[in-house]
């Protein structure tokens, strides 16, 4: 009750700028109108978990639209539960809001006990944009404590033998030891660990897992296969698979997006020189397909045949201008081009595909793609999206305070 007690005024007066502003073309997104939009997606979460009653009381965070246009919502075990807390924590550093930094410790705290799922690889992408960015702005002594009872549950994933942290469980009759392109991210937490205990272990999992992917991930065009299937015994790779792309064969875009972001991110905790090269290849790929659209959002495959329906994936997009905002700062002779490319893809999402104050349950972009094979979530707000959008916006102030 005390979080709509929050919130609910700013809904009110959100209401008031949405009529105000209703009919009008979006030309760019303010600070004031994200605060706004992410009030409201909180209003909209109260609602949607009040309305399961008791079959409710795990669900934690918001995630997406549901086909009906109802907000979908989700328990902590859903990889996607950390990136509503993350939006709020980056968007109250964005604007210095002190609403939004307390909604955003209301949402994170309830992901605590994933501290403990050794079920699941997502950890860094449910912890580190939860705990991790609210340690960054906190410093907050008990989030550390929750970070690294995290990494050290995700180490328990990792195999000597095939050198990587296992991706799914699921599908054991398909896969006997599924590696994906995603995974490159959580290796973020396990860097992060190393650094906060001075434990080496984390860092050489993290490593040997990002060379593993890098030997066996990519194509000789720098596209990424989406699973790598390796076997346990011998640690060598049974098969190449996609799960959420067209084919096997082809560049499934967010996919290529997570290469990007995690070689880069890679690059930044080890200095390692052949991450640096993987993620200007990918960037190459990704910039120089001839099917990308001229405002350079993807769509949700770079070789969906035009026969087939083919939405857009803006949290590809999304998480690609973040990455290239940091890429940029390793490669000089680069530098201008890459922030070149993600400030345009930043001006199409908020000039075509940021939603208009009220619009899309209060979640800031529209048209995302999460599994088209899957036909689950397309063309609709995806909360991931919305996170490495402000992380996009963030970096961006930050690259212009030191240019």
């Amino acid at each position: 009750m005390r979080l709509i007690k929050l919130v609910l005024p700013l809904a009110i007066v959100f209401f008031l700028l949405a009529s105000c502003q209703s009919g009008h073309k979006l030309e760019s997104v303010s600070l004031s109108q994200i605060k706004n939009q992410l009030n409201f997606l909180s209003v909209n979460f109260n609602d949607a978990k009040a309305r399961t009653g008791n079959s409710g009381k795990d669900f934690v965070s918001v995630r997406s639209l549901n086909s009906d246009g109802s907000l979908k919502i989700v328990s902590s075990k859903d990889w996607c539960s950390g990136f509503y807390a993350g939006s709020l924590w980056l968007a109250s550093d964005l604007t210095g809001d002190a609403g939004l930094k307390q909604l955003a410790r209301e949402f994170t705290m309830p992901l605590e006990k994933e501290k403990f799922n050794g079920d699941t690889h997502d950890m860094g992408f449910k912890m580190m944009s939860s705990f991790g960015q609210g340690y960054r702005i906190t410093r907050d002594s008990a989030y550390r404590d929750i970070l690294i009872q995290a990494a050290k549950t995700l180490t328990t994933r990792f195999n000597e033998k095939v050198g990587a942290i296992r991706s799914w469980d699921h599908n054991r009759d398909k896969w006997q030891f599924p590696v994906i392109i995603d995974n490159m991210i959580n290796l973020e937490l396990l860097f992060w660990a190393s650094k906060q205990t001075g434990d080496q272990l984390y860092y050489n999992i993290a490593v040997k897992h990002a060379e593993t992917t890098l030997a066996n991930h990519f194509r000789a065009d720098n596209s990424s296969f989406h699973v790598v299937d390796y076997d346990t015994i011998t640690g060598a790779v049974i098969k190449k698979n996609t799960h959420q792309g067209y084919s096997d064969a082809s560049a499934w875009s967010r996919g290529q997006a997570w290469g990007l972001y995690g070689y880069s991110m890679c690059y930044r905790e080890t200095g390692i020189l052949s991450f640096l090269y993987q993620a200007e290849k990918i960037a190459d790929y990704i910039l120089q397909h001839p099917n990308l659209p001229t405002d350079k959002i993807p769509y949700w495959d770079f070789d969906a045949p035009a026969s087939l329906a083919k939405p857009r994936d803006v949290s590809a997009a999304a998480i690609t201008a973040s990455a290239l905002y940091e890429l940029a700062q390793f490669v000089p002779e680069k530098k201008a081009s890459y922030i070149n490319s993600a400030e345009q893809i930043l001006n199409s999402l908020n000039e075509i595909y940021s939603s208009k104050p009220g619009e899309n349950k209060g979640f800031l972009l529209g048209h995302s793609t999460g599994s088209f094979p899957h036909n689950s979530e397309i063309d609709v707000p995806i909360n991931y999206a919305d996170y490495y959008y402000l992380e996009a916006l963030l970096r961006q102030k930050n690259f212009k305070k030191l240019n």
